[in-house]
């Protein structure tokens, strides 16, 4: 008896460890707020998805040189893969919890901005938000996704 609830004890830590978080709402392995992410967790690549779109974009984040945010970039493909729009990104998590990002096509003017909230139970891998255009106040929702390359670096 003893062996079996031994096996399915080891058996739940398995999937537990293997899931990436708890199922805890603010547990320490699966924070429900950005706030309580380490920085480093935001470092790495992300795909993110904007609505109305069929290409997935690539971004690249990482330590910012001059403050606790991030800095990186979103590499769009669009139609024609050999047409590749690269735009520098920097940002960091607000005090209400978003994070925030601004986007700039020539690295000086601000083309963009992004609010998005981590979303519950992702464990640091999901934010979901709205991106808008400075130039013509249009929005878009959009989804940034941790890749799964980047999971078992952090």
């Amino acid at each position: 008896m003893k062996a079996n609830s031994f096996s399915a004890l080891l058996a739940g830590a398995v999937l537990l460890s293997l899931s990436g978080c708890a199922s805890v709402r603010g547990s320490a392995d699966c924070p429900a707020d950005a706030r309580d992410l380490p920085l480093q967790s935001l470092y790495g690549r992300w795909d993110a998805h904007f609505d109305g779109l069929p290409a997935v974009a690539a971004v690249q984040l990482g330590k910012h040189p001059d403050y606790d945010g991030v800095r990186g970039t979103i590499t769009r493909h669009g139609a024609n893969p050999a047409k590749a729009a690269v735009a520098q990104l920097a940002g960091d998590v607000d005090d209400e919890g978003a994070l925030s990002i601004d986007e700039s096509q020539d690295g000086r003017a601000i083309s963009a901005v992004w609010s998005g909230k981590l979303q519950a139970g992702s464990c640091g891998r999901e934010f979901r938000g709205t991106w808008r255009n400075a130039a013509d106040e249009s929005t878009h929702p959009f989804v940034l996704s941790k890749t799964v390359a980047q999971e078992g670096k952090q």
